[in-house]
């Protein structure tokens, strides 16, 4: 469709095609889109974008840097009426690689020419520096030897400010360790991957720091230790350890020392989703300062939470929508937090966060351990009221226990009075949540006083925890709180039990009502009593037969 070879007996590229469009599902999701996409998908890097303008600095450091990385470099000059061949003997609308960076000295002028490539082998940048330009014979013999080959084959050298003056964009991607082996030119990369989702109600807390949802979004420890090697350059510009502005302020002794971290987002699996009408979202990531390690993440407690708002963000990725939103950020070594977020809340995605380092770092993703404290299990024996316990041996009648329905209508009754009472809104619990009721505190069947009375302290226990989190007192509370009422009821979860409770739980609104609070906590309850039951030699780890799984 894309690619051919002039040689017949030369048929991988389209193979490859083939295989690259099947990945994708079709053909047609292959058209148009950035050439770091491709970078990225071909070799495992991360891609980064450089927005070009007259005026910027540490561009030709920044290229040289990365070909000394064997990094991939591309440029392109954007255009709005697709590709088209200016006078110049460039193609606007095109993709160029750039090979080769070179400084060279004409009487008291340094020259910097960069050396592009037009991937059809052939079309040539006809302006200075050019194969025919004639200030190649002020050079040394020797130098245009090393330089220049005048031949019709696709590669040029431009000087730095035509560069800009043609080109809109420079896009970069450093490659792996598993590309670049054991002993990589210019030093290899230290890496951390991982996978995750947005799920609406759960993590999609958006992009704005001050919401109060934001919070929600996963959350990413990062810790630098080891500033880069100090590096004498004569350029400063915008980019990392390619003379980043702001990285050599006034200290004591000169320079700050500061660390290279490059941070890559991605959308994974969206691009095949483009024949059902969808498009990237908006994404991107802050990174924040943490002033102390003990702040492990924002949604452990209440007062992490107060805390976001005062935390100094140490910088942030554009949101944009693209496949591939990377920044390579220049950070004093110290601990931060990265918070990868789509723009808008409830937005769902699945999305990969890498981190590439020059020097050693730590990364983790913020999270919980799954268990349960002793007094969420273990409710202290309340007796209950007379009334509540005559209502209890009137329906239950001479069998003793009550039936599921029986449970309900005796439940309908005591919520309500206690709701009276509280000046809360009555809360209903259905036949189906008691009979669940009935499988963690009864027999399966039916229900005791005894464990009625077990059954009643708990429900008291997660009503108040509840109304702590209903706010407004309608009944129900947002399912962005889940995580946060049922720590307060005892059960710490991580983020994968978490997302898929708040998926099971949660209504269309994005609401959680107590009726489903309490399914949702009795199961916990039941859950961690059985397991702490077969607990084996204390080491965290449940061993079952099959007869007590099944059981």
């Amino acid at each position: 469709m894309f690619v051919r070879s002039h040689q017949r007996n030369e048929f991988w590229a389209p193979l490859l095609e083939k295989a690259y469009a099947k990945l994708h599902g079709s053909y047609e999701v292959m058209r148009g889109g950035h050439m770091n996409e491709a970078f990225v998908d071909f070799t495992g890097g991360v891609g980064e974008v450089l927005y070009l303008r007259q005026d910027i600095p540490g561009l030709f450091s920044a290229v040289r840097h990365a070909l000394a990385k064997e990094s991939l470099v591309g440029a392109t000059a954007l255009s709005d009426r697709g590709e088209y061949r200016t006078e110049d003997g460039l193609v606007k609308g095109h993709a160029y690689s750039v090979t080769g960076t070179y400084k060279v000295t004409l009487g008291f002028t340094k020259v910097r020419l960069l050396r592009l490539r037009n991937p059809w082998g052939r079309v040539e940048w006809t302006g200075a520096w050019s194969d025919s330009c004639p200030r190649w014979d002020a050079l040394p013999a020797e130098w245009r030897e090393a330089l220049l080959v005048k031949k019709e084959d696709g590669e040029f050298w431009m000087e730095l400010k035509d560069f800009l003056r043609h080109f809109n964009t420079v896009q970069i991607c450093s490659l792996s360790p598993e590309v670049l082996g054991p002993s990589p030119a210019g030093g290899g990369w230290h890496i951390h991957i991982f996978q995750g989702r947005w799920v609406r109600g759960f993590n999609s807390g958006g992009s704005l720091p001050g919401t109060e949802t934001f919070w929600t979004n996963p959350q990413f420890r990062l810790t630098l230790l080891e500033p880069d090697e100090e590096e004498d350059d004569d350029e400063e510009g915008p980019w990392g350890g390619w003379g980043a502005a702001g990285a050599w302020g006034p200290a004591r002794g000169g320079r700050i020392p500061k660390c290279t971290v490059l941070l890559s987002l991605i959308q994974r699996n969206r691009r095949r989703l483009r024949a059902q009408g969808l498009t990237y979202l908006t994404v991107g990531f802050h990174v924040f300062q943490r002033p102390c390690p003990q702040l492990l993440g924002l949604w452990d407690s209440p007062r992490s939470r107060e805390l976001l708002p005062g935390l100094l963000r140490a910088d942030r990725s554009p949101f944009c929508a693209r496949r591939d939103v990377s920044r390579r950020c220049r950070l004093r070594p110290g601990h931060y937090l990265v918070v990868p977020s789509a723009a808008h809340a409830g937005d769902e995605a699945d999305f990969t966060l890498r981190v590439f380092s020059e020097r050693r770092h730590t990364a983790v993703e913020i999270d919980d351990i799954i268990s349960a404290d002793l007094q969420a299990l273990m409710v202290p024996y309340m007796p209950l009221e007379l009334g509540l316990e005559q209502l209890f041996q009137e329906l239950a009648g001479e069998e003793e226990a009550l039936s599921a329905s029986q449970l309900q209508t005796l439940l309908s009754i005591a919520l309500e009075a206690h709701a009276r009472t509280s000046a809360r809104t009555s809360a209903e619990i259905g036949l189906r949540t008691c009979e669940q009721l009935l499988c963690c505190f009864g027999n399966g069947q039916s229900l005791t006083l005894h464990h009625f009375q077990q059954l009643w302290g708990h429900l008291l226990e997660w009503q108040a925890t509840f109304d702590k989190f209903d706010e407004d007192a309608s009944g129900t509370m947002n399912s962005y709180e889940l995580r946060l009422a049922l720590n307060a009821a005892g059960f710490h979860l991580n983020n994968q039990l978490t997302q898929a409770l708040t998926s099971r739980y949660r209504d269309s609104r994005l609401r959680v009502d107590f009726e489903r609070f309490v399914s949702c906590a009795a199961q916990l309850t039941c859950i961690f009593r059985h397991c702490s039951r077969h607990l084996d030699g204390g080491e965290g780890v449940v061993c079952l037969t099959r007869r007590q799984e099944a059981s």
